[in-house]
């Protein structure tokens, strides 16, 4: 028989009392001695000093009671036994150091005792394992007289019966993901999987987050969404401010951000608090972080971090406490290789980095997303629209064809059923209003023509837009084998085709990608195109 271990606190006001009328009220701890059905070997109870005296006329007391019950008065000196703080990391030092021995012993926190917050303490360790036993309540005996040893319960938290409590837990869970999601029910599991996370991190921590991926893949969104949650769970009560970064130059970026005063710049006639501070208690969503100059960008670093920052042509410095969320089309790595932005900034905002995936990755979920984009259409022109079999048949076929290149992304699918829904004659899409769209899709995806053929193999393969493999490589152009000439300035050709590299590596990769069981195509010829020194900012133009 494995020994029975009881961890508590004295109940100061509870377990008080020294005359022989004590034996009869019920004091919580020392009733756990008269329970026949709890035979208690050791007792672990923790007091304050200004209680040692208490404590031991318990211990005495249990003498009495349980003989063969070791008592063990543990002091435990708190400045203040209702900070939250100082209570747990007295209980977490004190269990981290205790020897436990579940193989000879099985432990009960009884949570009856001590302050509301010592009990949540207990809760919390004996649910996180760092007690490694189950939870003891006790209750005073019922009806007028109020006599005996009253009752007592062990809770389990891996027992099944708490199982409705965690799936509960689950379904919020869940919901929230939908919500993130904005109810649409995708399939794709790197995106699902991507979602998953981004709800934990959300509502668990205020950290900033940096979203990353192509023009229209769902960045602005999925942050608007992420303000939502956490504004339904009242872990922030401010506005969701969003800026693009590619719209603000010069005097007017440092203005837009962080506000100034009457008089700072010409054309300032009067003060303006800028953005930071009107996302305060909220979050601000910084789109095209990538764009922002070097002197916003520490600017916004210090705002970030001290929650700081001072207003163009001020004396005194304003404050804000925001979340900032980060979305960029490009690689952050590449442009501070370049100079184009500060690696402390992208240390700060690289904590949680989320790469969203275009819609020509996520070809599973076109039909779901179609479905939720012809909702809105419907909603927004007051009428019921619907495909009819045939043509929804058609349009998927296009849609999830591997030359669909969704170049748009989202925007583009958005844009084709607005244009669908709007058209169709009595609510219904029929196939010929399909087979239009689909030539539309098609031109607007369309490559650009050709070169002419002739030249020197540093100006094939390429539109008249092109830079030349010397413009590009200098001097390096012309140790190049011509096959090496011929092979780059046709890669580069596909990509100004493209908005981004991976739709440019889908196309270069269409054969080799199939046989992939994780496919990174961007990745790919991002190392393809190192090999010359060239990255993709330089040959997208």
């Amino acid at each position: 028989m494995k020994k029975l271990v009881v961890i508590g606190f004295l109940g100061t006001q509870l377990d008080s009392g020294l005359s022989p009328t004590r034996w009869e009220k019920w004091r919580p701890t020392v009733s756990l001695a008269q329970h026949e059905d709890l035979v208690i070997d050791r007792l672990e109870l923790f007091h304050d000093v200004r209680s040692t005296a208490l404590a031991r006329q318990v211990q005495a007391d249990y003498a009495q009671l349980s003989p063969t019950t070791e008592v063990k008065l543990v002091e435990m000196s708190l400045t203040n036994p209702w900070d939250f703080g100082e209570v747990y990391t007295a209980l977490y030092d004190w269990a981290a150091a205790y020897p436990f021995d579940p193989s000879k012993e099985t432990y009960q926190a009884h949570i009856t005792t001590g302050t509301h917050v010592a009990q949540i303490c207990l809760f919390l360790l004996v649910e996180a394992r760092f007690i490694p036993g189950v939870l003891l309540q006790s209750a005073p005996p019922r009806g007028r007289q109020g006599r005996g040893p009253g009752s007592h319960e062990v809770i389990d938290l891996d027992l099944s019966r708490y199982d409705a409590i965690n799936q509960r837990l689950h379904v919020a869970q869940q919901d929230a993901v939908s919500f993130l999601k904005s109810g649409i029910a995708t399939r794709n599991t790197r995106f699902n999987t991507l979602i998953d996370e981004v709800e934990r991190v959300a509502v668990q921590s205020k950290a900033p987050m940096l979203l990353t991926g192509p023009t229209g893949a769902g960045k602005s969104m999925l942050a608007r969404r992420v303000h939502e949650l956490k504004k339904a769970r009242h872990q922030i009560d401010g506005e969701f401010v969003e800026v693009n970064c590619a719209t603000l130059h010069g005097d007017g970026a440092g203005s837009t951000l962080f506000g100034h005063k009457k008089g700072a710049f010409t054309g300032a006639i009067t003060d303006r608090p800028g953005l930071l501070r009107t996302a305060h208690s909220g979050l601000l969503f910084l789109d095209e972080i990538g764009e922002l100059g070097l002197d916003e960008q520490a600017m916004l670093l210090k705002a970030v971090e001290e929650k700081r920052f001072l207003p163009m042509g001020a004396d005194r410095e304003a404050t804000s406490n925001f979340q900032l969320i980060a979305g960029t089309n490009k690689d952050l790595r590449v442009e501070i290789a370049a100079g184009r932005f500060r690696e402390d900034l992208f240390a700060r905002i690289n904590l949680w980095t989320y790469t969203l995936p275009g819609l020509a990755q996520r070809r599973e979920d076109i039909e779901p997303n179609m479905d939720h984009q012809l909702a809105l259409a419907a909603q927004e022109l007051g009428k019921q629209v619907r495909f009819t079999a045939e043509a929804r048949s058609a349009y998927l076929r296009f849609a999830t064809a591997v030359d669909a290149s969704w170049r748009g992304n989202f925007r583009d699918l958005s844009a084709s059923i607005t244009r669908l829904a709007t058209l169709a004659d009595h609510g219904r899409i029929g196939i010929d209003l399909v087979n239009a769209e689909i030539q539309r899709l098609r031109w607007q995806w369309q490559a650009l023509p050709a070169p002419q053929a002739g030249g020197s193999p540093c100006q094939a393969a390429t539109s008249p837009t092109s830079p030349s493999l010397s413009d590009l490589l200098g001097d390096q152009a012309t140790t190049l084998d011509t096959f090496d000439q011929l092979q780059l300035k046709s890669v580069i050709a596909v990509c100004r085709k493209h908005a981004s590299i991976s739709d440019a590596g889908r196309e270069l990769f269409n054969v080799s990608r199939q046989q992939r069981s994780v496919i990174n195509d961007a990745d790919r010829l991002r190392k393809y195109l190192l090999k010359f020194g060239l990255d993709w900012d330089a040959v997208s133009g």
